[in-house]
C-alpha cells in the first residue's frame, strides 16, 4: 500500500455499509451515560440545492474563537481572516492531520459549523473534541480523533469514535461534495449532537460533563489539499433553570420514572425533551470495518 493519498476522482464506486434510517425530530435526545455514542436522522440533502441556514443557539452571541497556531500538526496551513481556514496536507499526505481550536468548552454551551471543501474522500476527515492529550499527527491513515479515550469525533464515514469503539451513527458522506457539519457541546447536559447541512443528527456523544480536564473543538484528515473554514461560532449563557434540569435528570431516567413524580404539565414536558429511551447505537463489527477500509484510492489520499 502506497503512503501517498491522493484525489480518487470517483473511478470506482465506494462499498457502503448499510444502516437502517432512524429520524428524529431537532433537538432529540440519544444517549446513555459516560461518554455514550447514540444515533441520529439520516436525512438527505440534495446535491443541487443550497444547504438551509441553521444554528440551534441562534439567541446566543457571537463567540469569535480560531484555530491554534501552536497546537497543530506541521502538516495543517491556516489561512483566511482570523486563521478560520484549516488547509490540511497543501503538497500530498503521508499520514493523519489535525488542529485544535482555541475555545475551552467546558461548563457551557456552544455551537460552531465547519464548511468543508468539496475534496471529501479517503480514509478519515474528522470533527470532533478533544482534550490536550488528544494526538494531532500521525504517520498513518488512521482515524485519529477517539482512538483513545481523549477524544470524541466524527468520521466522514459516518461513523463516531471514542476510546478506539465504532459506533454506526448516520450515512457515510458523498465524495466529492461541500458540506456544512455543525457542532453543539452542551456542558450542562454533558452531551455533543452533530448537525450535517442544517439537519440535527442526534446526540452523539453524553457523560462530558463529567470530564473534569479542558475540552477543546478539533478537526483531522488524511485526505491531501482538504480545507474546511469555521463559519459560525455561538456561545450561550446558561440559565439556573437549565442547570437545575441537568443534576435531576442524572437521577431521572425514564419516562415512567418521570411521570411518577406527578409533577405539573409544563414542568414535566421540559424536563421530558432531555429524555430519550431509543436504545445505543450498534458497534461496527470486523467485517464492517473492513467494508468501509476497503477502498482502492485511500491507499492514494
Amino acid at each position: 500500500m502506497s503512503d501517498v493519498e491522493v484525489d480518487p476522482q470517483q473511478a470506482y464506486p465506494h462499498p457502503m455499509v448499510a444502516i437502517a434510517p432512524r429520524r428524529r425530530r431537532p433537538g432529540g435526545r440519544r444517549g446513555v451515560g459516560g461518554g455514550g455514542l447514540q444515533p441520529g436522522s439520516l436525512d438527505a440533502v440534495s446535491s443541487s440545492s443550497p444547504p438551509p441556514r441553521f444554528c440551534p443557539l441562534a439567541e446566543g452571541v457571537e463567540d469569535n474563537w480560531t484555530w491554534s497556531k501552536r497546537h497543530r500538526s506541521k502538516e495543517v496551513v491556516l489561512r483566511g481572516p482570523n486563521s478560520r481556514t484549516v488547509h490540511f496536507h497543501p503538497n500530498w499526505s503521508k499520514g493523519t492531520a489535525g488542529v485544535q481550536g482555541k475555545r475551552s468548552l467546558n461548563n457551557g454551551r456552544y455551537y460552531w459549523e465547519l464548511h468543508v471543501s468539496q475534496r471529501v474522500f479517503g480514509t478519515s476527515i474528522m470533527f470532533g473534541i478533544g482534550t490536550k492529550a488528544a494526538r494531532l499527527h500521525a504517520n498513518a491513515f488512521r482515524n485519529m480523533l477517539g482512538e483513545n479515550e481523549h477524544g470524541w469525533g466524527l468520521s466522514h464515514k459516518g461513523v463516531l469514535w471514542h476510546n478506539g469503539v465504532a459506533l454506526l451513527y448516520t450515512k457515510r458522506f458523498r465524495e466529492n461534495q461541500p458540506t456544512q457539519i455543525g457542532v453543539l457541546f452542551d456542558g450542562i447536559e454533558g452531551t455533543l449532537t452533530f448537525y450535517k447541512d442544517g439537519k440535527c443528527l442526534g446526540v452523539a456523544f453524553r457523560g462530558l460533563d463529567q470530564i473534569d480536564e479542558p475540552l477543546y473543538p478539533i478537526v483531522c484528515s488524511t485526505a491531501a489539499k482538504t480545507e474546511m473554514t469555521l463559519k459560525c461560532t455561538k456561545r450561550e449563557f446558561v440559565n439556573l433553570q437549565d442547570r437545575c434540569r441537568a443534576v435531576i435528570m442524572r437521577r431521572v431516567r425514564s419516562a415512567s420514572q418521570l411521570e411518577k413524580l406527578k409533577l405539573p404539565l409544563p414542568i414535566s414536558e421540559y424536563l421530558r425533551e432531555v429524555i430519550d429511551e431509543k436504545e445505543p447505537l450498534r458497534q461496527v463489527n470486523q467485517l464492517e470495518m473492513c467494508i468501509m477500509n476497503y477502498d482502492l484510492y485511500e491507499a492514494r489520499e
